[in-house]
């Protein structure tokens, strides 16, 4: 994700001091970026000689002495909370008083975030959607104490760099993982009960959305699932569906399309293949959930599967707006579909849901 918030950084003339563990990190995330501009450069969207000026605005470290003049600072680490407090801590007494404080994490509360540093007010939430450099929504997560001059020059930047920044509340998932939070949860729900995996993806994408949950948990990799389980768990404990599908993938040997093989499979230049040998993860998965009523397939139609896919992403929508996470419901419509692609001719989820 790093590398992709220095890509769209980069392609909009803006410096960017990328710092890394060791030298081996450093130089692949180097390559990273180095690839994501080349393939902007393929698709016709960045001309040969500003890719070479945004590969001169570039610069590797592994210490923090170059940050002493920065104007913003965006963490995208793993979601590790210790981790993320100490880099916050590390950061805070080297970058100079008017910096932004910025984290990238997709779920973690930023009070817990920033809790070791004593710059509350420039503690700020810039979540970038994957691929970074093209997904166009950029979260902006306030806390009670970020100042209003952070949200705004944040607002700035993400229009510096052509993103659609939307300003949302400080909770678990902030406004849009929150939302469709249920979203991969029912249908995991599904497959317990005995529906097909590929149908209940099948349904999904002619529906509208770019494609199923479970392909996009493949494309996502399994590391953030599994990251965030508990999380989710701790803060919506009454209405979070336990699965462990993901443990099973995982150690099954599957990675999604990080090693090509998860629920599809996935090979260079071809479309991804419902992968038929996940079905034994699939049946002990149905064993252990014990979810099937008298161990029986529960029948549904496609619209049965439809709506309990996206009922419960309806029903916390409506929390998250009861809850003022989100300024207005238009806004959690632009951020659903430029978020997470749901289909804006359906004109869900404010004026249909």
């Amino acid at each position: 994700m790093g590398s992709g918030i220095a890509t769209a950084l980069l392609v909009s003339n803006i410096s960017v001091v990328l710092k890394e563990v060791n030298p081996q990190f450093l130089q692949r995330g180097q390559k990273t970026i180095a690839g994501n501009l080349e393939g902007l450069v393929k698709r016709g969207s960045l001309t040969k000689d500003k890719m070479s000026k945004a590969i001169s605005l570039l610069k590797g470290a592994l210490d923090y002495s170059d940050f002493k003049d920065v104007d913003m600072v965006i963490e995208a680490v793993i979601e590790k909370v210790p981790l993320k407090q100490t880099i916050f801590a590390d950061i805070e007494k080297i970058c100079p008083p008017h910096c932004i404080l910025a984290t990238n994490t997709s779920t973690i509360d930023l009070n817990i975030v920033g809790e070791k540093t004593n710059s509350q007010d420039r503690i700020i939430g810039a979540h970038f959607f994957s691929p970074a450099h093209i997904m166009p929504l950029l979260e902006i997560v306030r806390t009670e104490r970020t100042s209003p001059q952070a949200i705004l020059d944040l607002i700035t930047v993400g229009k510096m760099i052509k993103k659609v920044p939307v300003v949302v509340g400080n909770c678990t998932g902030f406004a849009v993982n929150r939302t469709f939070f249920p979203y991969g949860q029912a249908a995991h729900l599904l497959v317990s009960l005995g529906i097909d995996l590929f149908r209940i993806d099948r349904v999904i994408s002619n529906f509208g959305m770019p494609m199923g949950p479970f392909q996009l948990q493949d494309v996502a990799g399994y590391g953030v699932a599994l990251a965030v389980k508990d999380i989710y768990a701790a803060a919506f404990g009454t209405r979070n569906f336990h699965s462990g599908l993901v443990e099973l993938m995982a150690k099954d040997g599957r990675q999604g399309k990080i090693n090509g093989k998860g629920y599809y499979l996935y090979e260079k230049g071809a479309k991804p293949k419902p992968d038929p040998s996940v079905q034994h993860v699939i049946d002990e998965y149905r064993r252990q959930t014990k979810k099937m009523p008298g161990g029986k397939l529960v029948t549904l139609s496609d619209q049965d599967i439809l709506e309990m896919v996206f009922f419960p992403v309806v029903n916390e929508a409506c929390r998250v707006m009861d809850e003022n996470m989100v300024i207005r419901a238009a806004d959690l419509d632009i951020a659903s579909v430029l978020g997470m692609g749901f289909p804006k001719y359906r004109g869900w989820p404010h004026l249909l849901g």
